[in-house]
């Protein structure tokens, strides 16, 4: 009886006893929750275990979300107010949007057109500013033609239903002092303005907030940063700039008092009614060398990317640090270190006086710029930073395979001159960047100092996105 019962009881289980696992007891609710903590490769191989996950997995409700976790909530709104989307899911986009591969340029405006006049466009000019906040473009000084500096702000609406068509106002706002190699960054509703150089070659520190109204008013105001006794960034220009945390502004390197290069960060922190900022020096066991014209992306809340610009040796850099800023003010600098074998034309990378900016999809889309021997670039290359980790980031660096983050874009269509110390910026739905202005090739001699020119084109970049499984069309390209 006993040897009976125990036969019974090892036996295995009947293939007609139903089995179920806890997870498939949960609710979808509680299933999408989790789903949006995991990887996106891991969704789509859940999505095949079954037809309840499946149709879970492809909802448009969590692809939605996904984009919106993906891309940030300000994208996903400005796509939502788009064609781009019609007749598309959303997990549809974000396979287009992946596939990414091309870009495609649209002239606006050129001031050697006969029907442009010329009071009613800035003139040409580089190393100025240029940001999209509040719907509008908004450029500020710049270096012109003689070795002037410009001290003019014009703006311009760009409105949604039709980003090619702009129109630009000069602005009378009681603008800051003229400059040029100054850095300008959004922070919310307002501008934060930073440094430079004047005509007589004097490095400035100043800081000024500014603020876009409707109609296309603007107003700028010096920003109160304490006492002269408090810890201040040097004057310096050709330094670079961004954003973090919606707060702050981080500044490094640049050129110094007496044309010293420079290789310390600084971060403002502004009061809670943007009245009054405080300034405190980044303090890293190690921290990038010193170098002019390079740039700095914010990637995520608390991590910023700097690429490029001239070193101390007047060679032009190709190297990627990070700028990881965690909590209780620990600030540290991290080498990025890419094995370049598989990527072609990677030869061309480095680059100074060129643009980084962020765009849909993840990427740091850079143009332009120059390289050791002032030749002019017109390239387009995409960083995927969701390749860089988000934390854990050890002081001895990381090394990533180079082909899979770094990827040289075709270019359709209109194709813009070689430029260098221009200035780029994306709208919300980073698919459109705008580009102004720059150093180009002059038409006489091209390889001589003498035939450089300034520049006072605007045009329109726009990112192709690539053809999704799930379209009827196919388009060769890995998938996700």
């Amino acid at each position: 009886m006993a040897a009976e019962s125990a036969r019974r009881n090892s036996s295995p289980p009947s293939t007609s006893q139903s089995w179920s696992s806890p997870i498939t007891n949960l609710h979808d609710d509680h299933l999408s929750t989790i789903l949006l903590l995991l990887p996106v490769g891991s969704i789509l191989s859940f999505s095949m275990t079954c037809k309840r996950y499946k149709s879970l997995a492809c909802s448009d409700s969590l692809w939605e979300a996904l984009c919106e976790r993906e891309w940030g909530s300000q994208s996903l709104a400005a796509l939502k107010l788009s064609s781009l989307r019609d007749g598309f899911s959303w997990m549809m986009m974000f396979q287009r949007v992946y596939k990414m591969d091309s870009v495609c340029c649209h002239k606006i405006s050129d001031p050697d057109d006969d029907v442009v006049e010329s009071s009613s466009f800035p003139i040409p000019r580089a190393s100025h500013s240029l940001n999209f906040v509040n719907d509008h473009l908004v450029l500020f000084g710049g270096g012109c033609q003689g070795g002037r500096h410009l001290d003019d702000t014009w703006t311009s609406y760009v409105d949604k239903s039709n980003q090619k068509i702009l129109k630009w106002k000069k602005v009378e706002s009681g603008t800051p002092s003229g400059r040029f190699g100054h850095t300008c960054i959004v922070i919310g509703e307002y501008l934060l303005l930073f440094g430079g150089i004047n005509d007589r070659g004097e490095r400035l520190n100043d800081t000024w907030i500014g603020q876009v109204f409707c109609h296309e008013g603007l107003s700028w105001k010096l920003l109160n940063v304490g006492p002269t006794q408090r810890p201040r960034p040097p004057p310096r220009g050709a330094h670079s700039a961004c954003c973090i945390a919606e707060t702050k502004m981080v500044v490094h390197g640049g050129i110094g008092l007496n044309g010293v290069r420079l290789g310390d960060a600084w971060i403002l922190e502004l009061s809670e009614d943007f009245t009054s900022g405080t300034w405190h020096m980044v303090e890293s066991r190690q921290s990038p060398p010193p170098r002019s014209g390079h740039t700095l992306t914010c990637i995520r809340e608390n991590q910023v990317v700097l690429f490029g610009g001239r070193g101390l040796g007047y060679d032009v850099l190709d190297d990627v640090w990070i700028l990881d800023i965690q909590e209780l003010c620990e600030e540290k600098w991290i080498q990025i270190f890419y094995d370049f074998r598989d990527v072609p034309e990677y030869a061309s990378l480095p680059r100074v006086g060129h643009s980084a900016t962020l765009v849909l999809g993840g990427r740091i889309l850079i143009y332009g710029g120059e390289d050791s021997y002032r030749h002019r670039k017109d390239d387009f290359w995409v960083l995927d930073v969701k390749t860089i980790p988000s934390s854990g980031l050890q002081p001895q660096g990381v090394s990533l395979n180079g082909s899979s983050v770094w990827r040289k874009l075709d270019r359709i269509s209109y194709g813009p001159k070689s430029r260098s110390f221009h200035r780029a910026c994306a709208d919300l739905s980073g698919r459109f960047v705008y580009v102004f202005g720059g150093m180009v090739d002059g038409l006489l001699q091209p390889a001589a100092s003498s035939g450089l020119r300034f520049d006072g084109e605007l045009f329109m970049v726009e990112l192709v996105l690539g053809f999704s499984d799930l379209d009827n069309q196919q388009r060769p390209g890995k998938g996700i």
